[in-house]
């Protein structure tokens, strides 16, 4: 299996629109992957107020005579086992991102790919055998890098079998990569029907 780095000449002539300079688009991508982070959080961090926690709310002894301060119950977050003052509640952390950003990071990440020469494209990515030694094998004939992203139209099953015991390596449909996977992986592996796919999402 061949593969040839893909240049700056052949993305545009593939039309895949990219950003070459490398002071645009920089602050799109930080959106965008503060977004991703922030849409993961299950934002289900709770904690009782004085309100909520269980208890009694008699006052706890009498106002005068007794030397101490002045309580009417425990429940507050004075004590131990009280509601607590200002804590976490369920919220909702997700941000959106317009449209228009999205697309502007995806051409910054892929034109900082390109530039760097991460990218690596080959005509076709399928192993027959669904043999994890030999989905290996044709990655090495590529990089040697750890963290490699395989990216394809789509995979079949023998091949999304092959890959699932390699630790590093990811096979992920054209229309489904996010920059994040795109900026964690030291080398992308790219197949020409995949470019086709990227070209539409830039454009």
């Amino acid at each position: 299996m061949s593969a040839k780095t893909l240049t700056l000449e052949a993305a545009k002539a593939a039309n895949l629109t990219i950003v070459e300079n490398r002071e645009k688009g920089e602050q799109a991508v930080h959106d965008l992957i503060v977004a991703y982070q922030a849409n993961r959080r299950s934002g289900t961090a709770n904690t009782k107020t004085r309100g909520e926690v269980r208890g009694t709310g008699r006052k706890m002894y009498r106002q005068k005579g007794t030397g101490n301060a002045r309580h009417r119950t425990s429940k507050v977050p004075l004590y131990v086992g009280g509601g607590v003052a200002h804590g976490p509640r369920p919220r909702d952390y997700s941000k959106h991102v317009p449209k228009k950003i999205r697309k502007l990071a995806l051409q910054r990440v892929l034109g900082d790919c390109i530039a760097d020469g991460s990218i690596q494209v080959v005509d076709s990515f399928e192993i027959a055998d669904g043999k994890t030694k030999s989905f290996q094998a044709e990655v090495r004939k590529i990089t040697d890098a750890t963290k490699v992203l395989v990216v394809a139209p789509k995979f079949d099953d023998r091949t999304l079998l092959a890959h699932r015991n390699l630790p590093g390596v990811m096979c992920l449909p054209a229309n489904e990569i996010s920059i994040e996977e795109l900026l964690y992986h030291d080398t992308i592996i790219l197949t020409a029907d995949a470019l086709e796919v990227l070209a539409t999402r830039t454009n």
